[in-house]
């Protein structure tokens, strides 16, 4: 390495101190935003998406990353999620039709990918390509027997199948149904749909095919992987809320039924064997394999609206989504409930990022 590469190294560490992670390699970073947590702010129609970044060790925060690298850059409207790939990571603007390219690192802009998108929402990666949910078209809204207006779901919605070598579209798989959150395990593709279908979509890659779907019941949103099996977060109105088990290996269904006291449960993650959710701006847990759920929270934040939630690392992350017009705040919490940051982030935080 010559001594002016030696030098520029040096002088990054000493300027951006990056903070330990799993792997040890705090002492060599990537770059500025190696070692710490992407936080996404969705915007909204005129002002667009943002993202910020806090260290691991919390000590270092910057509110709009992508503007401080790119400048002027438009990140898009209605920012909606994060995927990584190598030294690479997309952030999908579903409101404009564009997934960003940068750096995870230092955030540089790498390249746009702007066709065979529709309303994207969620991507994953396999073997080189990128597969992203897309809403198309939206559905009107419908009622049912309740008189509660919902959103009936449209038949529309695809996955776009992005080569990341080129960084450019390939073709889809029509769905025939509505797209929302997306999974990758074993070379198959899991989707939930959202509001009133009542299937976990199926899809295989190398086939590029519709498989026979998993009936798990309605408003089906967040969901995870842990030892072979799908954890299932829904909340359909009117009924109760539950978290659905499907077990890959033959596709049996269990499900864990809410009391009525957790009505509108919101958002689950999974950490070390253990299933995060919540209710209102209230976090529960219980291991992966208990049959009934708690119902004694373990914190409970100021947050009005929570609109992000993840936990990684000893810590939950919370985020509210204020008024959507205005920069709103994020809360990182041990695990027992203490609150150890508060911060001012974006417009509309939609999302955690861990860039470990």
């Amino acid at each position: 390495m010559k001594l002016t590469k030696l030098f520029l190294l040096a002088l990054s560490v000493s300027l951006f101190v990056s903070c330990s992670n799993d792997d040890d390699d705090s002492n060599n970073p990537k770059g500025v935003y190696d070692n710490g947590v992407f936080i996404l702010n969705e915007g909204n129609s005129t002002s667009g998406g943002s993202v910020s970044f806090v260290s691991d060790d919390l000590s270092i925060f910057e509110q709009s990353v992508y503007s401080a690298v790119n400048g002027s850059d438009f990140i898009g409207q209605f920012v909606q999620n994060i995927f990584f790939d190598g030294d690479k990571a997309y952030i999908i603007a579903g409101g404009s039709n564009v997934i960003n390219v940068v750096n995870r690192y230092t955030f540089k802009l790498v390249a746009k990918i702007d066709s065979g998108l529709k309303n994207p929402r969620y991507g994953v990666v396999k073997n080189g390509k990128a597969y992203v949910t897309n809403a198309n078209t939206y559905a009107p809204y419908g009622k049912p027997a309740d008189d509660a207006a919902v959103i009936t779901g449209n038949t529309d919605d695809y996955v776009a199948i992005i080569n990341l070598a080129t960084n450019k579209f390939e073709s889809k798989i029509d769905l025939n149904g509505t797209a929302n959150r997306i999974l990758e395990e074993n070379g198959k593709l899991y989707i939930t749909e959202p509001y009133t279908s009542n299937k976990l979509l199926v899809v295989n890659i190398a086939t590029k095919t519709l498989e026979t779907p998993v009936v798990i019941g309605s408003s089906a949103d967040s969901i995870e992987e842990e030892d072979g099996v799908l954890y299932i977060l829904r909340s359909p109105f009117g009924s109760r809320s539950e978290i659905v088990k499907v077990k890959l290996s033959d596709k049996s269904v269990s499900k864990i039924t809410f009391p009525e006291a957790l009505d509108g449960a919101g958002y689950l993650d999974i950490e070390d064997d253990k299933i995060y959710y919540t209710v209102g701006s209230s976090v529960y847990t219980i291991n992966t394999n208990a049959t009934t759920a708690s119902t004694t929270a373990i914190l409970t934040s100021p947050i009005a609206n929570l609109y992000g939630f993840a936990v990684n690392d000893n810590r939950i992350y919370l985020s509210d989504s204020g008024d959507y017009k205005t920069n709103s705040k994020a809360y990182i919490y041990s695990l027992t409930g203490t609150l150890e940051k508060e911060l001012t982030v974006g417009i509309g935080p939609n999302g955690f990022y861990f860039n470990d």
